[in-house]
């Protein structure tokens, strides 16, 4: 019988996927691909891959954008800010083309023409400029305006040679320039607030225009008289035609759409007046439209909400039915978790009324609305198909999640709602066990009033739900609830440093874990073992054991509160979220932290792990959610793949020591990045020059004429590597002069543009000046010292040489005493 393999710890994640404020607000852009989406983020534009979610460019701004475009066939984004500039940018690279003084005041909107070459940009000070998008100058200058130019629209006649541009402001007036001519032609005076939208047919015939005086003005081109107007109800923010034969049964008819207050895209009918068709009314009264943009190629409509909501609609019906909707920002993401059977979308609580549903792999984003005030608290049942929320507005709301439905607003339905607390609900949760898509047969609830409730939940949708008991169960707020892998007990964490441990059938409490010096945040119960972890705002984890509620061990690295706790790993590792804005995982045994996931900038209050084990999800007070991806395999495989790479070029180098092959050696040691091993090399190449070494070897600087010769022939790449180590090397007075004869080789070898090309040659050349000058001064003293030396040798000598002469002189005349 063969014992199951124990789970690999984890030890490396990466960042798979990151949700990302894409638009807070502003003018958006779609290029005619339906693809390329530009939307302001701040100062800055990004550019989006609708279909994938993915960033395809940030483009980094010096003030608040004012307005942005696209131009129709794709190639150019344009911006305008606070700063007066406006600036061109290659699309998709974002490169900046140029930038110029637009206007005297803010450019508040522009457009650009059918056939990319033209862009009109209209300002606060009423002029209006028409530039040529590649060579970025002025084409038409025109002045009549008494207010801020608020609307702009081209229309050309294809192979003809008519082309105008009408323009609205908030002077109420509608003025048509003939850009053949370079004249104002007309002026249309019937709105009596500021002009929002314009658009001519495709025909050239009629001009329609929206205003905030909450009508629409259909115009006739040749006679500039007023056809029709469309009393709409709401103050309107855009207007545009629908192509030719879209929704109507004659194929030159054209719908007119709105957009404003309300919220709601509306079709009109342009022969009757009457409204056509709608679609869906919003959530809340007080989200309306700024903005929309018609895609005639792929039929879509993208409405931009004032609530920084982007919805993509189909003109398939005039029910405008909704195919996708996503999200500007996501704020401060309180709570996640994952939902579906295969946890393929995030549920998240986004410091609002709604509870939005993402999915992880693609761009499209849902939501749940219900509550009156902010959702709080998340949690889902077992199979992922259920999801319990709670909110300030003191209820908690059952709900049945449908993720197959082919109809987005029949995915999400509010099955239950509970009522009965009497402040904001902090913690929510349901039962462990699987239900086989029935409802949970439970729902428990903790709140501010420091109660928790166990709640029947009814069998039918609609039916009002029961509270089984109620229980005061802390001195202060419940900050979380959880229940046991079978159902058995419960768990609550409270702002009173305290955990309860409660039996789930009577709601009585079977144990207290006391040891926290702070609220407790988080509490988890591991579906492995007999054990709990805690989270608190002492800056800790702990783990403590259910049969004696002990504290078995405590995890300390946080620099901030622990909010968020889950255990990993089938209960070896523990996953904690702290308002330190990290991310850390660890191993249970040893009590260490096994890694540290970076990439808030806030505090991170959310953390959910998916079913099977390898993604990670944070979020936090940033408004990012980080999908966390399990890589240690892999690393543990490249890691061994690295070993035994680096065994085989080790015994590659010594095989070239050994041959003295001399090039093959160096560039070896030097792609090895073992420094110390190369300047062995070196040292050992100078040290081995004998004195009946050739004349070639003698005049060589490193000690080999052949080493010479490879140091003369480097890529320009290792060259700068060297460069490096020689910086190094230069800074100990015992390996310079080895670093001092490669330098010497390599300045005699290349010409100065080398050096210059070379990565922070800059840094390197500030670190070897200093040194060489010191080394330099040093040896110039030892060279005086040496003269010293010499002197005194000399001077012996001279002693000695008059000693002997003296010892001679007094030999010879005892000599010749004796004779």
């Amino acid at each position: 019988m063969s014992l199951a393999k124990a789970p690999s710890l984890k030890t490396s994640f990466k960042a798979t996927r990151t949700i990302e404020p894409i638009y807070t607000g502003g003018k958006v852009a779609l290029a005619v691909d339906g693809r390329t989406l530009a939307t302001t983020l701040g100062e800055d534009v990004q550019i989006t891959d609708m279909t994938t979610g993915e960033r395809v460019a940030e483009i980094k701004g010096d003030s608040d954008i004012t307005t942005l475009t696209v131009t129709p066939d794709g190639a150019h984004l344009l911006t305008c800010s606070r700063s007066l500039q406006l600036k061109t940018y290659e699309l998709p690279s974002g490169r900046l083309i140029r930038s110029t003084k637009a206007h005297e005041a803010p450019v508040i909107v522009m457009d650009a023409d059918p056939t990319s070459t033209l862009v009109a940009t209209g300002g606060a000070e009423g002029a209006v400029k028409v530039w040529d998008v590649d060579g970025g100058f002025v084409t038409h200058h025109f002045k009549g305006h008494g207010g801020v130019v608020s609307a702009l629209k081209f229309w050309g006649e294809k192979g003809g040679g008519k082309w105008y541009l009408a323009t609205g402001s908030d002077d109420c007036k509608v003025r048509v320039w003939d850009l053949v001519k370079r004249t104002c032609i007309a002026v249309l005076d019937s709105h009596v607030s500021v002009i929002r939208g314009l658009d001519f047919s495709e025909d050239g015939k009629t001009l329609i225009s929206g205003s905030r005086d909450k009508v629409v003005n259909v115009w006739d081109m040749k006679t500039f008289k007023l056809i029709k107007t469309i009393p709409t109800y709401e103050s309107l923010e855009t207007v545009g035609y629908l192509s030719a034969g879209t929704l109507t049964e004659d194929p030159k008819e054209q719908v007119i759409y709105t957009g404003g207050e309300n919220g709601v895209v509306r079709l009109w009918s342009a022969k009757t007046g009457q409204e056509v068709g709608k679609a869906s009314t919003p959530p809340r009264p007080e989200i309306g439209i700024s903005d929309i943009i018609y895609h005639p190629t792929t039929q879509l409509f993208l409405s931009v909400l004032t609530d920084e909501n982007l919805i993509i609609h189909s003109t398939s019906d005039k029910t405008l039915p909704v195919l996708k909707r996503i999200a500007g920002h996501h704020d401060e993401v309180i709570d996640c978790t994952y939902l579906g059977e295969n946890d393929t979308h995030l549920a998240i609580a986004t410091n609002s009324d709604e509870v939005r549903i993402i999915n992880t792999d693609g761009f499209d984003t849902g939501a749940l609305h219900g509550h009156k005030d902010i959702v709080i608290c998340l949690d889902r049942d077992f199979e992922g198909g259920w999801l319990a929320t709670g909110a300030k507005d003191n209820e908690a709301r059952l709900w049945r999640i449908d993720l197959n439905n082919p109809y987005p607003e029949k995915r999400f339905e509010c099955f239950a709602t509970f009522t009965g607390h009497a402040e904001s609900i902090g913690a929510i949760a349901l039962p462990r066990t699987p239900t086989n898509g029935a409802p949970p047969k439970f729902l428990l609830t903790g709140s501010q009033d420091r109660t928790i409730k166990r709640w029947e939940v009814p069998r039918t949708a609609g039916a009002k739900p029961r509270a089984l008991y109620t229980q005061k169960a802390h001195d202060k707020d419940i900050n979380a609830i959880d229940v046991s892998p079978n159902d058995a007990l419960f768990a609550t964490a409270s702002q009173d440093r305290t955990v309860k441990i409660w039996s789930l059938d009577d709601g009585e409490p079977v144990g207290v874990l006391r040891g926290h010096k702070r609220g407790v945040w988080s509490v988890k119960f591991s579906h492995h073992e007999k054990v709990i972890a805690t989270g608190s705002g002492d800056r800790t984890l702990k783990l403590w054991s259910l049969n004696d509620y002990s504290c078995l061990r405590t995890f300390e690295g946080h620099t901030n509160s622990v909010l968020k706790v889950a255990f990993m790993t089938a209960g070896l590792q523990i996953a904690s979220a702290g308002g330190d804005g990290l991310v850390k995982v660890w191993t249970i045994k040893s009590g260490e932290c096994a890694t540290t996931l970076d990439n808030h900038d806030e505090k991170v209050w959310s953390l959910a792990v998916r079913n099977d084990d390898h993604v990670l999800v944070s979020g936090g007070a940033d408004s990012r959610v980080n999908l966390w991806e399990d890589v240690s395999e892999i690393e543990r495989e490249e890691d061994a793949k690295k070993a035994e790479e680096l065994v085989e070029k080790e015994q590659t180098l010594a095989n070239y020591l050994h041959r003295k092959d001399w090039r093959n050696a160096i560039v070896m040691a030097m792609s090895l990045d073992q420094p110390h091993r190369l300047l062995n090399l070196f040292k050992n190449v100078h040290e081995s020059r004998g004195v009946d070494a050739p004349e070639a070897d003698k005049q060589s600087i490193t000690g080999l004429a052949a080493v010479d010769d490879v140091l003369a022939s480097l890529a320009e790449e290792q060259v700068g590597t060297l460069m490096i180590r020689i910086r190094d090397w230069n800074t100990n007075a015992r390996t310079a002069p080895v670093a001092q004869r490669i330098l010497h080789v390599l300045l005699q070898s290349y010409p100065p543009e080398t050096f210059l090309k070379i990565d922070g040659i800059k840094g390197a050349l500030d670190a070897l000046v200093p040194y060489s000058e010191r080394h330099y001064g040093r040896i110039g003293e030892l060279m005086k010292d040496s003269y010293i030396v010499e002197f005194t040798l000399r001077g012996m000598e001279d002693v000695l040489g008059l000693q002997e002469d003296e010892e001679e002189q007094t030999n010879g005349t005892a000599m010749e005493v004796d004779a």
